[in-house]
């Protein structure tokens, strides 16, 4: 169904000034959504027939003007929409030409951005997995000097595709690209990026999951590693440390390194 869009003087609401409102109107599927066009009329000035205002309105030139131009807007976002065959209702639509301003920060500046405030919070592991994943994006794209639109379901696919080619592991896809999302769903909280810039509805983090083949070994194999006697102190080092992160739960061997005394 097709959508109706128009202004009006939205007389249910009366300003400090005797003035109205002018209000963007957006009709889809019998729902409708308003927006102020951030500018107000006094009733007898508007045509309420025409939607327009009257023609001894004061500055009625430059009102006519602005809401041309929001329909123009708004109608020019509605029909990108359907060429890229995306669905959307009165609200999203409305949402999509909000006058909110948008940063212009590219995906690096963000990126970078992300991985000093984890800095900042002490969160150095993740930040250095960050790191490793932001520097593979630059890899993989030569820079990451764009916006945040540039990266849509097809640019993740080719990113996914040439990391198969490296033979990297799915999880290790699965991981990086956690991480960029994780730098979206930052951009979208701080308004910096409209939500339609979002590519993780279409494409699913979770589908690499369930392609990690498992490669945990037995407990019947586990217990012949433990058992085994190392011929050199390096063979019995590499044991013991094997045993110790079995035993803890599978702890990280960075963080057995960095183990001390005082940690007992």
């Amino acid at each position: 169904m097709s959508e109706t869009i128009k202004v009006l003087c939205y007389k249910s609401k009366t300003l400090s000034n005797g003035e109205h409102p002018l209000m963007v109107c957006v009709c889809k599927d019998g729902k409708r959504k308003y927006q102020s066009l951030g500018i107000s009329i006094k009733a007898e000035q508007w045509d309420f027939k025409t939607n327009q205002p009257k023609a001894k309105c004061p500055n009625r030139e430059r009102i006519i003007l602005l809401i041309n131009e929001k329909i123009s807007e708004i109608q020019k976002t509605a029909l990108d929409k359907r060429i890229a065959g995306k669905d959307f209702t009165a609200a999203t639509l409305i949402e999509s030409t909000s006058s909110k301003e948008i940063s212009h920060k590219t995906v690096g500046e963000y990126y970078l951005t992300y991985i000093q405030n984890l800095k900042k919070e002490k969160r150095i592991r993740y930040a250095g997995m960050l790191e490793v994943s932001y520097n593979s994006f630059v890899k993989f794209n030569k820079h990451l000097d764009i916006p945040f639109s540039d990266i849509d379901v097809a640019w993740l696919k080719k990113y996914e595709l040439w990391m198969k080619e490296q033979n990297l592991s799915v999880s290790t896809i699965s991981t990086r690209v956690r991480h960029l999302r994780a730098v979206f769903n930052l951009a979208i909280a701080e308004h910096s990026i409209k939500n339609d810039c979002y590519p993780f509805r279409t494409y699913k983090v979770s589908k690499l999951n369930r392609q990690t083949p498992k490669r945990a070994i037995t407990k019947k194999d586990v217990m012949k590693i433990m058992c085994y006697q190392g011929k050199s102190d390096m063979e019995c080092l590499a044991i013991d440390v094997f045993v110790f992160s079995y035993l803890n739960a599978g702890i990280n061997f960075i963080d057995i390194a960095k183990l001390k005394h005082s940690n007992i």
